[in-house]
């Protein structure tokens, strides 16, 4: 109860504090990108719950003849480097914050699809309210392997309490202001997650309906 009135109190007052800088990100991305100016995509929340984030947008919809989108290196623009530089594009997820969707701290929520590739312990991040910065976040974030993210998720699942929460928003600001870990080598934000080597993935959840009208495509994770 703690951690969720003090997340309603802190997402408020960051929306309130942010307006003029969430009004001008909105206005320079619908012109340079265009619309829609906020990304949405269908990721598991507390329990492997599906629900939308909300992030803005960063890279355009350019596909090949194919109708294929192009890879995110190639969509990526230098607008969209600047506010993934600064962590701009996160700021409207302080609505998924209010909505309950997410905390402030806890394992970032990634694909759907990811769902029925963990293994049993990597599953566990979920038994948590995912976040907007987590514990994976403040020890390297993007520059990670997977595997060392997903220890340091279920790391905080084990670990987690009001003090380490306040350490995790410290040491965010500290990384947001450094810069550091947005991408991975060799990616504009992180290979995609094929699974772990050698091990036991658990079995399928169900099938969900995925509303097309509401979903837009971007990178491949997008932290």
């Amino acid at each position: 109860m703690l951690k969720r009135i003090f997340d309603i109190i802190v997402a408020s007052f960051g929306l309130l504090l942010t307006s003029p800088l969430l009004l001008l990100t909105a206005l320079i991305i619908r012109i340079k990108l265009g619309s829609p100016v906020i990304f949405t995509q269908q990721r598991p929340g507390l329990h492997g719950k599906p629900f939308f984030i909300y992030k803005f947008r960063t890279m355009t919809d350019e596909r090949d003849e194919k109708g294929e989108l192009l890879p995110d290196e190639k969509r990526l623009t230098k607008t969209g480097k600047l506010i993934r530089k600064l962590s701009l594009d996160e700021l409207p997820q302080l609505f998924n914050v209010l909505k309950g969707d997410l905390s402030l701290v806890g394992p970032r929520p990634l694909l759907m699809e990811y769902l029925p590739l963990y293994t049993p312990e990597q599953a566990r991040r979920h038994e948590v309210k995912p976040g907007i910065t987590g514990w994976a976040q403040v020890n390297g974030r993007n520059a990670l392997s997977w595997e060392d993210r997903f220890k340091l998720d279920v790391w905080y699942v084990d670990n987690r309490s009001f003090w380490l929460d306040l350490k995790i928003l410290f040491l965010t600001f500290i990384k947001v202001f450094k810069s550091e870990g947005i991408s991975q080598s060799g990616h504009v934000t992180m290979e995609k997650f094929q699974g772990s080597p050698n091990s036991n993935k658990i079995s399928s959840p169900e099938k969900t309906e995925e509303p097309e009208e509401a979903e837009s495509k971007e990178g491949v994770n997008s932290d």
